[in-house]
């Protein structure tokens, strides 16, 4: 929007510093570790947006600003950190990481034509690709250990058999010679995947455990 006028930069500007205070005082209301690891959680989203403009590993720098969310859950619910949680921040880092390779896919062009830094213009679409499907098997290798650490049963090990389907699917539809597809293996597969996995680990924690 500020590159096409509708915003100024001085609103862009005002709208994140406002968002900060928010997002801090949210943290303080929390717990004291909150407040504390706040300011690196604002640090590491912001880090990100710089990221394309001087290294390749942009997309795992993403999915680890999407991952600490897990782990900031579980300190503001808890007030402390379990290292076992830091398992699901690797799966959700791995995720996020490959089906944005897969998204970036369709800006290799784009990339190569700005400068910008993505895996896609360095390796070339296929080689991305594969690199894609190693980072969702590297995310089903860190449920499996979430699952192990935190003595999880049937039903999340059935979750993660749900999300490796999806995730199997999704690179079914998207080839280096074909990205028509991208949307649908970015939004609607993801999505259900975000939902299999609730549902099954929710089932395992709240009716199995209960019962």
């Amino acid at each position: 929007h500020i590159p096409a006028g509708l915003l100024s930069v001085a609103f862009g500007w005002g709208f994140v510093a406002v968002s900060s205070l928010v997002f801090l005082y949210a943290a303080r209301e929390l717990n004291p570790l909150c407040f504390k690891l706040a300011p690196v959680a604002l640090g590491i989203v912001f880090f990100y947006s710089y990221t394309k403009r001087f290294t390749t590993f942009s997309h795992l720098v993403l999915g680890f600003a999407l991952g600490i969310a897990p782990a900031a859950a579980w300190i503001a619910i808890r007030g402390s950190l379990d290292v076992r949680i830091l398992w699901l921040t690797a799966a959700v880092t791995f995720w996020t990481a490959g089906f944005d390779i897969i998204y970036s896919c369709q800006d290799h062009q784009f990339d190569v034509d700005t400068g910008l830094f993505s895996l896609p213009r360095r390796t070339g679409i296929a080689a991305a690709l594969r690199v894609a499907q190693g980072l969702h098997l590297l995310m089903v290798f860190c449920l499996l250990m979430l699952v192990n650490n935190l003595h999880l049963g049937l039903f999340a090990l059935a979750g993660i058999v749900a999300v490796g389907l999806l995730l199997a699917y999704e690179h079914s539809l998207v080839k280096p010679d074909d990205l028509s597809r991208v949307n649908a293996a970015f939004f609607t597969m993801n999505g259900w995947v975000s939902v299999l996995f609730f549902v099954f680990w929710a089932a395992d924690v709240f009716l199995v455990r209960r019962a």
